[in-house]
C-alpha cells in the first residue's frame, strides 16, 4: 500500500467534511486542519488518533512541520500494539525530530514492557546499555544489587525489593564527556524504578494493580531525558541514579511497623507498604547528594494525589527554591510540555509523624490523607542536601491506562524534552 502523505494547514476542511473537521482525505493525501493555533498540539494529537483509527499502516509527513509538531504526531499516532509507521519530514529539522522520537520511544517501550519482561536488574542494565550505546567513551556505570545493597547501606531499595525473588538494584551511572574524574557534577538525576507494585502488605486492588508495570516511569523518564541530551551534544557531567525494585508480598517482604534507618541517619516507620516509591527514592537522593551535584532532579510516578490535583495531563513540580522551579517551568513552556507547581514547604517534613522513628513513610489513611503529594515531597526533602538545589517531579501524566481522543493507551514519555533541554542549557 502506498504511504499516505499528511500535511498541516490553517485552512478549513472542504464543506463536505463538515466545518469542524480536523482531518480530510483526498486520494493519498491527508490534511490536518488547525483551526486554533493556540490549541495546535492538542489538535495534532487528536488528528493523529483519528488517522490511526482509520487503520492506515504508514504515513509520510510533508509540508511545513516543526520539530514539536512532528514529535507530537508520532507519539499520538504510534500505539503500543501494531503501531503504524511514520516517515518524518525530509527537511533541516528532521535530525532533531528523529533524536526526540528515539528517546521518547525508548522511554515508552521501557515503561510499557510487562513486569515479567522487565526485572529490577534488567531495568538498570537496559538503561545503562542504551546510554552507553549513545556515547560509550563518556559513560561508566555500576549496578549494585541484592545483598550488596544492604552491605552498602541502601536501606530503602533493599527492603522494598527483598520480598521478590528477583533482586532489587541501584544503577549508578556517570556521564562525563570531558573524562576528568575531578570535573564537577552539573546535574544528578534520580528515577523511581518500581518494575511492578502490588502494594506489598498494603495490597492494592486488582484494578489498582493492573497498570503497575508503569511504576518505573520515573526511571524511564530520566534515562530518556539524559539520552536525548547526550544525542543533542550534552557537554556537562551528569550522574544518574535509578532505584529499582519489585514491591511484592512474600515471607521475605518488608512489613507494616518496620523501621528503616538510612545512610544519613534518618529513621522511617513503615505505616503503608504501598508508599514504597519514596523509600527507594530516598536512597537515590542520598547518593545524588553525595555526588555534590549543582542541581538534583528526581522523577517518579509517586502519588495518586498528584493525579487527583492535576489529572493525567500535567506533571507536578515541587521545589523549596522558587527561582529553580520557575526556571524549569519556563523551559517547559518553551518546550510546550505541561508541568504545574504544587506546594512544598520545610514544614511538610512534619506531615507524616511517627512515635517510633523520625518520620513515617506516609499517614495511616487512604491515599496518605489530604495534601498527599506535598507530604510525599516533604518526606523526600529529608534526604536531599542542600534542599535549595533540588526539584521533585511527580509524573501524573506518564501513563494512560486506556486510549483517549489524544493519546494511545500506555506510556506517554511526556516531560523528556523539557528535562533534556533543562540539563543541556
Amino acid at each position: 500500500m502506498t504511504d499516505m502523505k499528511v500535511k498541516i494547514t490553517s485552512n478549513p476542511a472542504p464543506a463536505h467534511w463538515g466545518d469542524k473537521a480536523l482531518v480530510s482525505l483526498t486520494g493519498n493525501d491527508i490534511t490536518i486542519h488547525i483551526r486554533d493555533d493556540a490549541d495546535r498540539l492538542r489538535s495534532i494529537r487528536k488528528a493523529a488518533r483519528q488517522i490511526d483509527n482509520l487503520g492506515i499502516p504508514s504515513v509520510t509527513l510533508s509540508g511545513e512541520w516543526s520539530v514539536i509538531d512532528q514529535v507530537t504526531f508520532v507519539m499520538s499516532f504510534s500505539k503500543a500494539r501494531n503501531p503504524g509507521e511514520v516517515t518524518l519530514c525530509d527537511n533541516a529539522e528532521r535530525a532533531e525530530a528523529e533524536r526526540q522520537v528515539t528517546a521518547m520511544m525508548f522511554t515508552r517501550k521501557l515503561t510499557n514492557d510487562t513486569p515479567e519482561q522487565l526485572s529490577p536488574v534488567g531495568l538498570a542494565q537496559e538503561s545503562a546499555d542504551w546510554l552507553q550505546s549513545l556515547n560509550g567513551d563518556a559513560v561508566t556505570y555500576r549496578v549494585v544489587s541484592g545483598e550488596q545493597l544492604a552491605a552498602e547501606g541502601w536501606a530503602g531499595i533493599y527492603n522494598v525489593g527483598r520480598g521478590s525473588e528477583r533482586p532489587p538494584a541501584m544503577l549508578e551511572l556517570d556521564y562525563n564527556p570531558g573524562g576528568d574524574p575531578e570535573a564537577p557534577v552539573a546535574f544528578a538525576l534520580v528515577g523511581k524504578g518500581i518494575t511492578f507494585d502490588s502494594g506489598g502488605y498494603s495490597l492494592k486492588s486488582s484494578e489498582g494493580m493492573l497498570d503497575m508495570k508503569c511504576d518505573m516511569g520515573g526511571a524511564a523518564t530520566v534515562t530518556g531525558a539524559l539520552g536525548l541530551a547526550i544525542m543533542q551534544g550534552l557537554n556537562k557531567r551528569v550522574k544518574l541514579f535509578l532505584c529499582c525494585a519489585e514491591n511484592l508480598v512474600s515471607g521475605h517482604a518488608y512489613k507494616l511497623g518496620d523501621v528503616l534507618t538510612y545512610k544519613n541517619g534518618v529513621s522511617v516507620e513503615i505505616v503503608n507498604t504501598d508508599a514504597e516509591g519514596r523509600l527507594v527514592l530516598a536512597d537515590g537522593l542520598i547518593a545524588a547528594s553525595e555526588s555534590a551535584a549543582a542541581c538534583i532532579i528526581d522523577a517518579a510516578t509517586l502519588t495518586g494525589a498528584a493525579t487527583v490535583a492535576l489529572g493525567y495531563d500535567y506533571h507536578a513540580v515541587f521545589s523549596l527554591n522558587p527561582a529553580l522551579s520557575q526556571s524549569f517551568l519556563s523551559e517547559a513552556q518553551t518546550q510546550q510540555e505541561l508541568f504545574w507547581p504544587l506546594p512544598l514547604q520545610m514544614w511538610h517534613q512534619e506531615k507524616c509523624p511517627s512515635a517510633f522513628a523520625d518520620t513515617a513513610n506516609s499517614r495511616p489513611q487512604k491515599g496518605g490523607g489530604a495534601g498527599g503529594a506535598s507530604n510525599a515531597a516533604g518526606f523526600l526533602s529529608r534526604f536531599v542536601s542542600p534542599t535549595d538545589s533540588w526539584l521533585h517531579l511527580d509524573l501524573a501524566a506518564a501513563y494512560h491506562g486506556s486510549a483517549n481522543s489524544e493519546m494511545p493507551a500506555g506510556a506517554t514519555a511526556a516531560g523528556i524534552r523539557t528535562l533534556a533541554a533543562f540539563i543541556g542549557q
